[in-house]
């Protein structure tokens, strides 16, 4: 339950964080563009509402998402849960018995991204500028995509404790590949879609995840393994886009010559 002194010291710490904003904005239009707000009431509502639901959404995730992310690592995790897949339970465990926590980081994954609304803007965006050439159903399933199959890496990286920065370095390799291969009108879109990921469903369910996988797997350090995940959601949307948009000019130039070779 939400004491009234939690919402507002909640509320006036959105405030401080707010106000930094506000003044830019209002500063530039007032002393450099020299010209009122327009609808000066209407905004002033607004920016109300952001600091409500911004405050709101803060207690949302200290109440319920970082402790279910949490909780759910922690029963993924624990030996009990474990062995009662295994038919020797006298044997010690390796990361391919923690399959469930992999698959429940996939699901975990490609559900909040696809619920993402910041995804949902670029896609529609992206359908409008390229005249229907990028889908955006399409777009956000290769964004999805990326972001499950890189939440289930970096959880296999802190089960089995590996170095997080072979894998972003490895990564890295593969966007540059790709990036002189894929066609030229999806590469800044792709490079994109790994930002907006890190947005306001996915980022605090993974950080959870992250620290609570590290909490409850032997010989792993919350500091040091628990974080990182975010860094798998952001680079692995960038290879999914790219390759998404490979395979479909693949196809497309394969169903060209088809056509050709059919008129011949």
């Amino acid at each position: 339950m939400i004491s009234p002194s939690q919402f507002i010291d909640t509320f006036i710490s959105t405030v401080v964080d707010v106000i930094p904003i506000a003044v830019i904005i209002f500063g530039f239009q007032l002393a450099v563009l020299r010209k009122p707000v327009a609808n000066l009431a209407t905004v002033v509502l607004g920016f109300f509402y952001v600091i409500l639901g911004l405050s709101l959404f803060l207690l949302g995730l200290e109440l319920a998402l970082f402790p279910l992310g949490e909780t759910m690592a922690e029963q993924l995790t624990a030996p009990e849960f474990i062995y009662s897949f295994k038919d020797d339970i006298t044997e010690s465990l390796h990361w391919i018995d923690y399959y469930w926590v992999y698959l429940f980081a996939f699901a975990i994954g490609f559900s909040t991204t696809i619920a993402e609304p910041s995804l949902i803007a670029v896609a529609i965006k992206a359908n409008q500028v390229s005249a229907g050439a990028i889908s955006v159903t399409g777009l956000r399933v290769a964004v999805a995509l990326g972001v499950a199959i890189g939440i289930s890496l970096g959880s296999y990286r802190i089960v089995v404790g590996d170095p997080i920065h072979y894998y972003i370095m490895a990564g890295y390799v593969v966007v540059i590949i790709q990036t002189y291969f894929a066609p030229k009108l999806i590469i800044p879109l792709a490079y994109d879609s790994g930002g907006v990921t890190t947005s306001t469903v996915t980022v605090p369910l993974v950080t959870a995840l992250g620290l609570g996988l590290a909490s409850t797997v032997p010989g792993r350090n919350p500091v040091i393994d628990g974080f990182g995940l975010i860094a798998f959601a952001s680079l692995f949307p960038i290879i999914s886009v790219m390759a998404y948009a490979q395979i479909t000019q693949w196809l497309n130039s394969r169903a060209d010559s088809k056509e050709n070779e059919d008129a011949l």
